[in-house]
């Protein structure tokens, strides 16, 4: 998904001098691209990142960010050379480059695609982090990614309601915050199944009072009722029971106790 740009009406180089540019090997210091004109080497550059050569485009944007500074073209370059990074799984380079991008052109028409953009890499980083393949500790991961992913989305959509990457991003909010809140949910569980009763309360507490109207605080209600039972504080446990059982008449966690789970709860998307 790029930013549009109107694409140059250029010939095709030669196979073999961009693979001469691109192979890092030659015996020399002599520059292929040196008689290219911009037009041409983004033409070139589009064309690798259209075939899948993500890695093979980065060289050419960055040359092209040099051969047309001070030009629309080389902001575009610098789009979809972060674009082409993220494609690329270089993921860090990818945020860097768009952090550059906003601070070196905050009037720019392409900031928003550029939040849009940092929002997504640090999206795809979020649906690694709560993938149950992992056997890590659940106390023990990090959640900077969906935080970051989030606050580029929520910046995206302050700034520019009227965007075509807005509504896009709204529904990646909402499940971001709905996968904090689970996130919150596992943890406390993780805590309840083994014992350690205080610890799995503040976490359920943490996804009740920070994650408002959410799947999730089902569940975290009825951690909460169970560890405060263990713990035999009798009063709380009967009072969060009266609060599950207000907030979601239907639930079945009373009678059945935890939900089997089909399928791993982060793919929601």
């Amino acid at each position: 998904m790029l930013f549009a740009y109107p694409k140059s009406k250029v010939p095709a180089i030669a196979s073999v001098a961009l693979a001469a540019l691109l192979a890092g090997c030659s015996s020399t210091d002599v520059d292929p691209t040196a008689g290219w004109s911009p037009n041409k080497i983004y033409s070139e550059a589009r064309d690798e990142a259209s075939s899948g050569s993500f890695d093979k485009a980065i060289p050419l944007y960055e040359k092209l960010e040099g051969r047309a500074a001070g030009t629309a073209m080389a902001q575009q370059a610098q789009l979809e050379k972060a674009y082409s990074q993220y494609k690329s799984g270089e993921k860090a380079q990818a945020i860097a480059t768009l952090d550059r991008f906003v601070k070196l052109h905050p009037a720019s028409e392409g900031v928003d695609y550029a939040l849009y953009l940092k929002g997504l890499v640090n999206f795809n980083e979020n649906l690694g982090l709560f993938s149950w393949v992992s056997k890590q500790d659940l106390s023990e991961r990090d959640q900077k990614a969906a935080k970051d992913s989030f606050e580029s989305f929520r910046e995206l959509t302050t700034r520019f309601p009227e965007s075509k990457y807005t509504p896009d991003a709204e529904k990646r909010m909402r499940y971001i915050v709905n996968s904090l809140a689970q996130y919150e949910v596992h943890v406390a569980r993780y805590y309840y199944e083994r014992g350690a009763y205080v610890a799995a309360i503040n976490r359920a507490q943490s996804a009740i009072a920070d994650y408002k109207e959410v799947p999730a605080q089902e569940d975290a209600l009825y951690i909460l009722m169970l560890s405060y039972e263990r713990l035999n504080m009798a009063d709380m446990a009967a009072d969060t029971k009266r609060v599950l059982e207000a907030s979601y008449p239907n639930t079945g966690l009373l009678a059945n106790g935890f939900r089997k789970e089909d399928r791993p709860w982060w793919k929601m998307w």
